[in-house]
């Protein structure tokens, strides 16, 4: 059984673990690569931090006391959108619902907050993310999202509307 755990940025070992062994088995998923969060870039009040994002609800996946997965919601630049950041799942946890069960509580919080849309970034050419996101209602809004690291790919943007926008009535 997969049990979801908020955390605080006390929890900030926990995430750091995970993160890590996210960006060593799939670099090509994230822009960030493992070298910028390690040797001085490996700092405590760094991994805090990044817990602390005002408005931010992150999340770790757990099967049998295993940390298995992340991810986190945090609000967009605009008060309409909430965006999902740092999803990852365990290659030993996939096919087992852990991903599905990420994404529908970083949108089930996207939706308390009141955000009418949902947004991520996937890499150009990660199948296995877009085709979960595509499967959790997402679509593809033709908008290209930032270059990954290898300045050869760049992220592609995907959306998921939350509540139905306003009508204007004639």
């Amino acid at each position: 059984m997969v049990e979801i755990r908020g955390l605080s940025p006390d929890d900030w070992e926990i995430w750091r673990i995970l993160r890590l062994a996210a960006l060593a088995e799939a670099p090509y998923a994230f822009r960030s690569q493992i070298a910028d969060w390690q040797e001085e870039n490996d700092r405590e009040d760094r991994w805090r931090n990044r817990l602390s994002i005002p408005g931010s609800y992150n999340l770790v996946a757990v099967i049998d006391d295993q940390p298995v997965g992340m991810a986190s919601g945090v609000p967009a630049s605009n008060d309409s959108d909430a965006e999902l950041i740092s999803m990852w799942v365990a290659p030993t946890a996939r096919g087992r619902g852990v991903g599905d069960i990420l994404v529908q509580e970083v949108e089930r919080w996207a939706r308390n907050t009141g955000a009418r849309t949902l947004r991520l970034d996937v890499s150009e050419g990660n199948r296995a993310a877009s085709d979960l996101y595509q499967r959790n209602g997402f679509d593809y809004t033709g908008e290209q999202g930032d270059w990954m690291a290898d300045g050869l790919r760049r992220e592609r943007v995907m959306a998921k509307q939350l509540q139905p926008r306003s009508q204007t009535r004639s």
